[in-house]
């Protein structure tokens, strides 16, 4: 009999950790070796429409979702695909995975509730480190005023890293696959040859404070460029947390507060916005299309930064900050890896039991970026040899056919020993209509909002 697994995930969100949540139950499913039911939970402000009834992959999640939020017995396995502060003891054996995280440490609540977790599983090296040299000191107060250690909060419990596979959607076209509609309207809008891409969220907060930098990635576009004979351009695909017009003209806000800064006579390189959901194929498309030469990215911190490994499947280069997830698959003879500082994060992200206050992440230093957009636009034919050795790389070892096997190969060892009896009580949840998913209490994430 196969043992009974449940899955806590945001499977229907149309986000990047909807993605990441997907691809790992279609691993689980793949090994067929579990009787998987899945909670669909709400991943923040993100759409909840990602799956499609007329999708194979699709149908084998929609079909294993619980119609209510209510178990006969207690599962043999519990998946808890979210972050850690979320995480739950509902199975004989718990199994936590997350997206990482983007900062240098991780707070207390992460800390305890990946210690609740039998295994922990984290996309990247850097996340792992800074898990593993997160450590606080138990205090408790004496008479006095004085204070006495008592001990010491720190992770406890396995970790392991599994890589965020990318499946066979992302690849270099050929000469007969590039007619298309996506291709005919990126030409007419973008009047350049020459174009550098960024693609990702733009979250809030002023110049500097949203987490991938675009502000600061724009200004020093216009600064490498600007009043030069030959310009290239900046394509921005980006949305907010919900997908709406009133994301796109708050990106457009954004984009024109960054302009305002020039004197109104320089000459300045066009910077085009790509807003809204594209398909696998559309991105694909839209990282194999002729005028597109160069991923680029200024992130403050990734978890992993799963569409640069995307870019790089394609051949394309990539120029990006030199730290967090993406140095897993970035190499630095093969990329443009910018150097930058550690600085403290601002007061408007910090974000109650995810982002800390007095924590840091990464800024590039605005000098060194300067002259990674000036190399990739003078260099490019000897910068895509480079990319496309990556490539090579990158599609031997980070397919989704990979990540199953070794996610088979981490989890099967903690499976294999679950014990027939565990006093857990099944979790207590709380019954929704038919047409609404379980609901289960999520802190509030920020969303980009029209006044922001």
């Amino acid at each position: 009999m196969k043992k009974l697994m449940l899955i806590c995930a945001p499977v229907s969100s149309r986000s990047g950790y909807g993605d990441h949540a997907r691809d790992l139950v279609h691993s689980f499913i793949k090994h067929n070796k579990y009787d998987i039911k899945i909670l669909d939970v709400r991943w923040g402000e993100c759409p909840r429409n990602a799956l499609d009834n007329n999708n194979q992959n699709d149908i084998e999640i929609i079909n294993r979702i619980l119609p209510q939020p209510q178990m006969d017995k207690q599962p043999d396995v519990y998946v808890d695909i979210r972050i850690p502060n979320e995480f739950q003891q509902w199975g004989k054996v718990n199994i936590g995975i997350t997206a990482g995280i983007e900062t240098n440490v991780v707070s207390e609540k992460w800390l305890e509730g990946c210690n609740k977790m039998d295994l922990v599983i984290v996309p990247s090296e850097h996340s792992k480190d800074g898990f593993i040299k997160t450590i606080y000191e138990k205090i408790q107060n004496l008479p006095n005023n004085q204070q006495q250690k008592v001990g010491e909060l720190k992770l406890e419990k396995p970790m392991e890293v599994l890589f965020e596979g990318v499946d066979d959607s992302y690849k270099p076209l050929e000469n007969d696959e590039i007619n298309s509609e996506f291709f005919n309207m990126l030409n007419e809008k973008v009047s350049e040859e020459f174009a550098f891409l960024f693609v990702g969220q733009w979250t809030q907060g002023g110049y500097g404070e949203d987490r991938k930098d675009i502000s600061r990635m724009i200004k020093v576009f216009y600064e490498s460029f600007a009043n030069k004979k030959k310009q290239p351009a900046l394509i921005l695909k980006t949305n907010g947390a919900t997908f709406s017009t009133l994301d796109k003209a708050d990106v457009l806000k954004k984009i024109k507060n960054v302009k305002n800064k020039f004197p109104s006579d320089w000459k300045l390189p066009n910077v085009y916005l790509l807003h809204g959901d594209l398909s696998k194929k559309e991105m694909n498309y839209l990282y194999n299309h002729p005028k597109v030469k160069a991923m680029v990215s200024f992130t403050h911190g990734e978890g992993f930064g799963r569409p640069l490994l995307e870019a790089t499947m394609t051949g394309l280069p990539v120029i990006a900050s030199g730290w967090s997830g993406q140095l897993d698959f970035l190499d630095r003879d093969k990329s443009l890896l910018i150097q930058g500082n550690f600085e403290k994060v601002p007061k408007s992200v910090i974000w109650q039991d995810i982002i800390i206050e007095n924590s840091q992440w990464f800024t590039v230093d605005e000098a060194s970026a300067y002259k990674a957009f000036n190399y990739v636009f003078k260099n490019h034919f000897d910068v895509k040899r480079g990319a496309k050795s990556l490539m090579n790389i990158n599609r031997k070892k980070f397919t989704l056919n990979q990540m199953a096997e070794k996610l088979n190969e981490i989890v099967t060892p903690y499976i294999d020993k679950v014990p027939s009896q565990v006093k857990l009580n099944l979790p207590k949840l709380k019954k929704v209509g038919n047409s609404e998913p379980p609901k289960i209490k999520l802190p509030k994430l920020k969303k980009v909002t029209e006044d922001a």
